[in-house]
């Protein structure tokens, strides 16, 4: 095996700046983009609607190994995760955004004793980057964390000291606020929340989840040896009231918390356990996935007053039909998007919760949508898009179909969609 193998990015979080003058940059800082929501602000027409293998491709680059990172973008750089199969060896790769070359390969983590993954969905590198101007961050769980120079991919600090037994590997991408990099580790022995100083790596703040766990047996056991413990959520960002609230969901409950200093604020409780989905917020309300077991989800009404358990006083509506368990939603205008795992695409109304339509696509699900230029994009695990726009009836606009699947989701940086296959990165744009 090769010593580094260029690892795939599982989630990719992202701003994109309006063009405000001719060359401006565009920016895709993490898992979801700018909002975290999945919403990229471009002018309709921009993005391209149609391309194949050989059509409105700029650049195809391949990736090895096993990680299914989104890529995140700032300026002329794409960053990505890398990993190896058997979790031995773990990396981030620094791409051309003009040309697909690679500028920076940086060998980061090796592991003598790795936990097997026991699934063939998740990988070693499924926690996608963070990046801001200067600095990328990446994050394998337990495995280490470290921030890298983009200028010259030198590593500027590491952490290996973040225990964390996430036992079907890890998931939750880190988020950037202010002077923080906050860490989800909601593993089956620990669950907490980490805030480090993005400029040294030191810890300002460490939070335990109050979860009252229902998973004890007789005699202390613990249940299915954890796994109902876990999750793999990445934490969003909202202001309430003059408070800005960093919603976090975990295993069987999600928490609002103060991101400044880790301080629980409410939490709501419910059935689901290792959760994936990012929560959307739209309109003084979050939608919040409950992860396995049966997903449901649920609008909660986000109240500046809210403290302690508000799971009966603040939820407006729980739907359990056609719920993902691993992509997140997306809202556009009055309605929130989501595709099952099988690929069942729902529209939901927002202030009701009911049903406005479903489909069926193609394939299975794994990737978060993104919404931009008027349209939804869905990008499924057979390579698989497809394009539509949103409304109050189904309208595919188009389908297309590139060589491999995808496990992580889009970015959008210019005129141009950056999206990861298990194989490849491609950078799409329309070709004149």
């Amino acid at each position: 095996m090769p010593p580094h193998l260029p690892l795939a990015t599982c989630a990719t979080l992202g701003l994109v700046i309006p063009v405000a003058a001719p060359g401006a940059e565009h920016h895709w800082p993490d898992f979801r983009g700018p909002g975290g929501n999945g919403i990229a602000s471009v002018a309709e027409g921009v993005l391209p609607v149609e391309w194949s293998e050989g059509e409105n491709i700029v650049w195809k680059t391949p990736v090895a190994g096993r990680a299914w990172s989104s890529p995140v973008v700032w300026g002329g750089q794409v960053w990505i995760t890398e990993a190896s199969e058997d979790g031995g060896k773990m990396g981030a790769v620094c791409l051309d955004r003009e040309t697909g070359a690679v500028v920076h390969r940086v060998a980061l983590f090796e592991n003598d004793v790795v936990e097997p993954l026991g699934n063939s969905v998740n990988s070693y590198g499924s926690p996608s980057p963070a990046i801001e101007a200067g600095r990328v961050y990446v994050h394998f769980g337990s495995y280490g964390t470290a921030a890298i120079d983009t200028a010259n991919g030198r590593t500027v600090w590491t952490r290996t000291d973040l225990p964390c037994r996430h036992l079907r590997g890890p998931g939750s991408s880190p988020v950037l606020f202010e002077n923080l990099l906050v860490l989800t580790m909601d593993g089956a022995d620990v669950q907490y929340l980490v805030a480090l100083d993005k400029a040294t790596g030191e810890t300002v703040w460490k939070t335990d989840r109050s979860t009252q766990w229902d998973d004890v047996e007789a005699g202390g056991k613990i249940r299915g040896d954890g796994d109902l413990r876990k999750a793999y959520s990445t934490p969003i960002f909202t202001r309430v009231g003059g408070e800005m609230v960093m919603i976090s969901p975990g295993a069987k409950a999600c928490f609002g918390y103060r991101p400044r200093t880790g301080e629980e604020l409410w939490h709501i409780t419910y059935g689901g356990f290792s959760n994936a989905s990012r929560t959307v917020v739209e309109g003084g309300r979050a939608y919040i996935n409950t992860g396995f077991a049966k997903p449901h989800l649920v609008s909660l009404r986000l109240d500046p007053k809210a403290s302690g358990d508000i799971t009966s006083s603040h939820i407006e509506w729980d739907i359990f039909k056609r719920v993902p368990r691993r992509s997140s939603p997306v809202v556009a205008g009055r309605h929130l998007y989501m595709t099952s795992d099988e690929g069942i695409l729902s529209c939901i109304d927002l202030a009701s919760g009911d049903a406005v339509w479903s489909e069926r696509l193609r394939g299975h699900f794994s990737a978060s949508p993104i919404y931009a230029g008027g349209l939804l994009y869905f990008f499924s695990e057979m390579g698989d898009t497809f394009v539509l726009r949103p409304g109050d009836t189904f309208d595919l606009v188009a389908t297309n179909k590139l060589a491999d699947g995808f496990m992580a989701s889009p970015a959008v940086s210019g005129k141009s969609i950056i999206a990861r296959s298990k194989t490849h990165v491609y950078r799409i744009e329309v070709r004149d």
